[in-house]
This record gives C-alpha cells, sequence and structure tokens, in this order.
C-alpha cells in the first residue's frame, strides 16, 4: 500500500524526511540553503527539525517501538 493512504506510513515518511532534512542542513548547509521551490519543501523540514529536535527525536522512539512490536 502507498504512504499516502496508510496514515502510520504517512507519518514515518515524514518524521525521516524530516530527520534527513535536519541531517544534510548540518553536515551540508549550502544543499538546503534556497528557502523556495521544490528545495524549500526540504528547508522547511530542517527547520522543523532543528527547532522541535526533543519532539522529534520523542516521535522517532515512539515510531521505531512502533514498528519493533506492533
Amino acid at each position: 500500500m502507498s504512504a499516502l493512504f496508510d496514515f502510520k506510513a504517512f507519518l514515518t515518511v515524514v518524521l525521516l524526511t524530516i530527520c534527513t532534512c535536519t541531517y544534510v542542513k548540518l553536515k551540508a548547509p549550502s544543499i538546503l540553503a534556497e528557502k523556495t521551490g521544490f528545495r524549500g519543501l526540504f528547508w522547511k523540514g530542517a527547520r522543523i527539525g532543528e527547532r522541535l529536535s526533543p519532539w522529534v527525536g520523542i516521535g522517532c522512539f515512539v515510531m521505531g517501538c512502533t514498528v519493533l512490536f506492533f
């Protein structure tokens, strides 16, 4: 099933995208320097990951537990 139709898979994709964008911005900030267009979505994901990092971390931990145990 596509991640667009399964809510659990959609949340997993969103969390992994936020975590990946934040990591890329920390390692190579010039890649996500553009704030508009298609790359702007990834810049916004990195910004969410930077500002809400404790909540994103908790979300990733909960997501990992649900993938392992449910």
